[in-house]
């Protein structure tokens, strides 16, 4: 924990200005509301005519996310084996304007993204570290930080510190597929910190998911609406972002498209200022990067167009919009998401200064990924 706390203290302070954080000042506007998007793209190498090479160049895409099968083709998509994914790693950051998160789902059990038949070493579930020590945790991270910093991945869409809150015969669905580390929440919470710090001293930025909680939920978010009103508990659910706030958390985390009426009724707290400006900036003191869950999840897709699910994404305070673009695949996604986040602030539905804001939390966060030494972040 001392590591973390450690961490926090270097981090760059919030108030300072933008030329302080980028040698070149502020980027052009463009390139502030590219650095808010990530976006998934198909292929194990970057085509020379595939758009989302341009974007980057261009600084109106500024983060990827890779997948290791295509969901409509169910065919490989990003991920072959070990070298394909460096050089794609490579060709990434050689044509991004700018610095840029490359990110992958690796949890450990069913939620993995790099496998052995890549060349990777398989990690347990979440469920299965939890019965294990924190410390045994963190050497696990720290092993598959290592082979993600190799790969050139460098954002780990984990761990899971949702609580498992079965109740009866029916389980959660997050407990059902292994993905959580335990019923209890200080438990919990000291095993995603620990696979945090292990990321982290890998140099890979890890992201605390899915706030406020799925872990009492039986919807699927990709498959429609999951509502966690009559399950959810402030105390239990909460418990382990307040302590990981509290104790210098040094990634991201990632709001989920759950409902939750004691937040907000009939919103997902994705799109909610009430769940992300108020409760977890305001009440639990989170002042990092918020990435959303997938924007293209059917929880928010069935419901809300794309203009309306970014509008209320950025105003609720979320800093990257997600779209995996792999639940539905639309070659014009980057660009169309691009594109109407710059309409919304060209009509001034969204203040330049909300962008600034987020650019200013991405920008710390990359250049603390930027300037990790051998200890890690």
């Amino acid at each position: 924990m001392l590591r973390l706390l450690l961490v926090l203290a270097a981090a760059v302070p919030l108030l300072l200005p933008c030329r302080a954080l980028c040698a070149g000042g502020k980027p052009s506007l463009d390139r502030m509301i590219g650095s808010m998007i990530m976006c998934g793209f198909r292929g194990a190498e970057l085509a020379k005519d595939d758009p989302v090479r341009l974007l980057l160049q261009e600084g109106r895409l500024g983060h990827v996310i890779l997948f290791d099968r295509d969901m409509a083709t169910k065919g490989s998509r990003n991920v072959v084996s070990k070298a394909q994914l460096k050089r794609l790693t490579d060709e990434l950051r050689a044509v991004a304007a700018r610095p840029l998160f490359i990110a992958v789902d690796q949890e450990g059990g069913r939620v993995a993204r790099l496998l052995p038949r890549h060349g990777f070493a398989s990690l347990p579930s979440a469920k299965a570290m939890g019965q294990g020590t924190p410390e045994a945790t963190r050497r696990l991270a720290l092993g598959m930080g290592r082979e993600l910093k190799e790969a050139g991945i460098n954002l780990d869409f984990a761990p899971v510190v949702d609580v498992d809150a079965t109740k009866g015969p029916r389980v959660s669905l997050i407990a059902s597929q292994e993905r959580c580390f335990g019923r209890d929440p200080e438990l919990a919470a000291r095993h995603a910190l620990a696979f945090g710090e292990g990321l982290a001293q890998a140099g890979v930025v890890p992201c605390l998911k899915h706030f406020p909680g799925l872990g009492c939920a039986s919807a699927d978010s990709h498959l429609g609406r999951t509502d966690v009103t009559a399950c959810f508990d402030k105390a239990r659910d909460l418990a382990p972002y307040r302590k990981a706030a509290a104790s210098g958390w040094p990634g991201m985390v990632m709001v989920s498209h759950a409902v939750c009426g004691a937040i907000e009724p009939d919103r997902p707290a994705s799109l909610s200022k009430p769940a992300v400006d108020g409760i977890l900036r305001g009440q639990l003191g989170w002042q990092g990067v918020v990435v959303s869950d997938d924007l293209q999840m059917r929880a928010v897709a069935d419901h809300y167009s794309l203009e309306e699910a970014v509008r209320l994404a950025v105003d609720a305070g979320v800093d990257i919009l997600l779209f995996g673009n792999n639940l539905h695949w639309d070659p014009g996604m980057a660009e169309r998401a691009f594109t109407t986040l710059r309409r919304l602030v060209d009509a001034g539905v969204v203040p330049q200064a909300r962008i600034e804001a987020s650019w200013l939390r991405i920008q710390r966060l990359l250049n603390r990924l930027e300037k990790a030494g051998p200890a890690g972040l």
